[in-house]
């Protein structure tokens, strides 16, 4: 039996851009439907209920911003933006409004269906709420709250735990500083980016993981960071 046809809508207004997607999604086997305007998106994100929605934030009739905005009040459809906005401000205020992943343009071919693959893995986990995580001896059973790696115990403290726990739960995702900062300190208070860094840095010594080769915990300069999806 052949796998089910997946469908991606673009909401892009630069033709060419929209022509390149559609031939790269065509040949990798996707439906697509395509909107130029931010209200024509909407619509069709509404009615056809696609996979996946490519999104460009330069549009004529509203930001995209805006778009994913509302769109995530009422669905968690997978959004990867594409940008000609390259600033770190720009990422963050998308990834916080909940878009899966930003690329800003140019890019290939091959980067946008590599990071298609990963936005829409980490849906299907998140949906199935997979109980564990593992890669390269890494295991995080997110059921029993038990750590291991290459079979061997890993003793965390509870907010060890709990950075790894939100990372490991959206896996292949960047989570930007803000996010990680209203769950691991729900309560506010002085709690900054540097409380994050410390926790972060803990973290990679007991997995001897290194922020210049990482083997597990990535992270986005600026913006936040992300746990490579399980593999």
């Amino acid at each position: 039996m052949s796998a089910p046809t997946r469908l991606a809508l673009i909401v892009e207004d630069e033709p060419a851009i929209r022509r390149f997607l559609r031939a790269t999604l065509a040949a990798n086997g996707y439906e697509v439907l395509e909107a130029a305007t931010a209200h024509a998106g909407l619509s069709l994100a509404r009615s056809e209920k696609p996979d996946v929605l490519i999104l460009d934030l330069g549009l004529p009739d509203r930001d995209g911003l805006d778009l994913l905005r509302e769109l995530r009040a009422e669905s968690q459809l997978p959004v990867l933006v594409l940008s000609a906005r390259d600033t770190e401000s720009a990422k963050v205020a998308a990834l916080d409004l909940g878009a899966d992943d930003y690329i800003t343009k140019p890019f290939g071919a091959e980067e946008l269906m590599a990071r298609l693959r990963v936005a829409l893995r980490h849906r299907l986990r998140a949906e199935g709420d997979a109980p564990h995580y593992q890669r390269d001896g890494l295991v995080v059973d997110v059921l029993r709250r038990q750590v291991s790696l290459h079979g061997q115990p890993l003793h965390l403290s509870p907010k060890e735990y709990l950075l790894l726990e939100l990372l490991a739960r959206h896996a292949g995702k960047v989570l930007t500083h803000r996010q990680l900062l209203e769950r691991l300190w729900p309560e506010g208070g002085e709690a900054d980016a540097q409380y994050l860094r410390v926790y972060v840095r803990q973290l990679r010594q007991k997995l001897g993981d290194t922020a210049e080769a990482p083997r597990w915990l990535l992270t986005e300069a600026g913006v936040g960071y992300r746990l490579l999806a399980p593999g």
